[in-house]
């Protein structure tokens, strides 16, 4: 375990580096949006208007103002916590990511749940075999798993078990309901096919890096030892093997979960919800700049603060990390 003083170090640097990354990264997409053709100004003022009247609105908008103001101002409001006003909707950025994130969150930690329940069973059972055919089934599933589609596992579920389209007919399979999480039933409902779909995908990945783990750890003097005291093969792999490995398990779920918030945006079209990105993919359309460049900044966040959080509990989890390391 690091010491705290050393732990302290560690996080302050880590800190520091997200500011500055946050930084770089706020100007990429401050300029990155900017060269998105289109103009917000005139789908908001509709194919009818006059040049007058879009630039007009141009200038109600400030999208007139030099570049530079431009970013000082967006960058002000968001130090200050303010996100910015949607050009196109009217309502507060901050406000409408987190009515989106009430679906993609509880979508994501669903389908991990799930892939967990999968995919870290099933690595060990391949991990631990020693018959052919066995290994040969599991290497099957992994690759089979991890190939097929999201798309095309998301359909397969919904003919198989959507209402009104499938075989069974149980789940629903378009939308969310429009009183949200007050209507606690029917939300689980709508969840559970996209986090199926979301869990089948990912626990194959899982079960891949699972396996791997256990198998890197299988020769080492730690499991001799374990099975010198009297544990079987098996027991030293899945008791102490799996114990090694967490660190990099750890890592692995910590990534994967950072991967998954825009990897859904495939699972949100397909069944019609209306999170991160499917609302992302409505505002780029829509060429509604301030939307669009506040909600790449909360994810492009998130996902180092993701980064520092698996930094921060695999130094944790594994003592061989020292100063050298970071």
């Amino acid at each position: 375990m690091a010491s705290s003083q050393t732990l302290t170090r560690y996080v302050a640097r880590r800190i520091l580096l997200l500011l500055v990354a946050l930084v770089a990264v706020s100007l990429v997409i401050f300029l990155a949006i900017r060269v998105l053709p289109g103009d917000v100004a005139v789908v908001m003022a509709g194919t009818d208007a006059s040049p007058a009247q879009v630039s007009a609105l141009r200038a109600q908008l400030g999208l007139d103002e030099p570049l530079w103001r431009q970013y000082v101002a967006w960058i002000g409001g968001v130090l200050q916590g303010d996100f910015g006003t949607a050009l196109v909707s009217g309502q507060s950025v901050a406000a409408i990511v987190a009515d989106r994130a009430s679906i993609t969150f509880p979508l994501i930690l669903a389908g991990l749940m799930i892939a967990l329940a999968l995919g870290v069973p099933l690595g060990c059972a391949a991990a631990v075999t020693t018959r052919k055919r066995a290994r040969g089934i599991y290497q099957a599933v992994s690759i089979v798993g991890g190939a097929v589609p999201a798309l095309w596992a998301g359909l397969l579920l919904i003919m198989l078990f959507g209402r009104g389209t499938g075989l069974v007919g149980v789940f629903p399979t378009q939308g969310f309901p429009q009183n949200g999480w007050h209507s606690f039933g029917a939300a689980m409902l709508s969840l559970v096919l996209p986090a199926v779909t979301v869990g089948i995908v990912v626990g194959a990945s899982m079960m891949r890096y699972t396996r791997s783990s256990l198998i890197e750890v299988a020769s080492s003097d730690v499991i001799a030892m374990a099975m010198a005291c009297g544990m079987t093969r098996t027991s030293a792999m899945i008791r102490v093997g799996l114990r090694l490995a967490l660190p990099q398990l750890v890592s692995v779920i910590g990534l994967t979960f950072a991967e998954m918030i825009t990897g859904v945006m495939v699972i949100e079209n397909l069944f019609a919800l209306p999170g991160i990105g499917t609302g992302l993919v409505t505002d780029i359309g829509n060429r509604d700049l301030v939307a669009v460049q506040s909600e790449l900044l909360m994810l492009a966040a998130l996902f180092l603060l993701i980064g520092i959080v698996v930094d921060v509990l695999h130094k944790v989890l594994d003592p061989r990390l020292g100063e050298d390391h970071d």
